[in-house]
């Protein structure tokens, strides 16, 4: 999404704790190599603390000047919580609290700090997008998946309370999923070996550019399906429209 975004001439500040540096690089070195290494700017950070989203916020907008937009991608899957045996998950009473709290804290504090640190600029604009990343309901609700699952039923109900909360304001608030299970580290290999199978991380970049842009003005408080995107006519968004872009009710 970040290279999406850079590629179609969007400034990117892009995220993430310091034990990714290596993902971090690659970046950086696609975007040296495309010729757009200033429209990303690389930052660490732990967005499960208050005064550091704060501050990534801050950063961002010192560098590009302005700041109009969120992606809340930060999150903590299933490969965190450990099997109790080989292909099975635990219960959730097996999960321990530590794991659960830590996947809450990354997957819907997280988000609400990120969001809470950047509307304030938003609103003093008059425009912005928030964007958060969910998943399917059938993964919300899949056996041996607590506490991914319930984290990410919160973020879906966040993201229609936060779009009602910042109704006319020119700021909205909407949902992305891949629609299928997705070619990142949430599914290690030894579980899917043929990736190909998978929705593949450019997928969701033409959701996500229509999203951030001024095409998307007045779509709020909605879900949409990137494995079955196709751009809504502009001139005639209504609901049949958006139900072809992947739009869920």
């Amino acid at each position: 999404m970040a290279l999406a975004l850079a590629r179609a001439g969007y400034g990117v500040a892009a995220i993430d704790l310091p034990s990714s540096a290596m993902e971090m690089d690659e970046l950086r070195k696609i975007a040296e190599a495309e010729g757009f290494s200033d429209l990303i700017l690389p930052l660490e950070g732990d967005i499960t603390h208050e005064y550091e989203c704060n501050n990534l916020v801050k950063s961002a907008a010192e560098y590009f000047g302005r700041i109009h937009g969120l992606i809340n991608n930060a999150a903590r899957g299933m490969q965190d919580i450990s099997a109790v045996l080989v292909g099975q998950r635990k219960k959730f009473y097996e999960v321990t609290p530590t794991d659960w709290v830590g996947v809450l804290n990354t997957n819907v504090n997280g988000p609400f700090l990120m969001a809470r640190a950047i509307t304030p600029y938003l609103l003093t604009q008059g425009w912005g997008r928030i964007v958060n990343i969910v998943t399917s309901f059938n993964t919300m609700q899949a056996v041996g998946f607590s506490p991914y699952g319930p984290s990410k039923a919160a973020l879906e109900a966040a993201t229609s309370i936060w779009s009602k909360d910042l109704a006319e304001t020119g700021v909205t608030v909407n949902a992305l999923l891949p629609g299928r299970a997705a070619n990142t580290r949430m599914i290690p290999s030894k579980e899917i070996t043929d990736r190909a199978t998978l929705v593949q991380p450019e997928e969701m970049g033409p959701p996500v550019i229509w999203l951030m842009s001024e095409a998307s003005n007045n779509i709020t408080g909605k879900r949409f399906i990137a494995h079955k995107w196709e751009p809504p006519n502009s001139s005639e968004l209504n609901y049949q429209s958006l139900a072809s872009a992947g739009f869920q009710v």
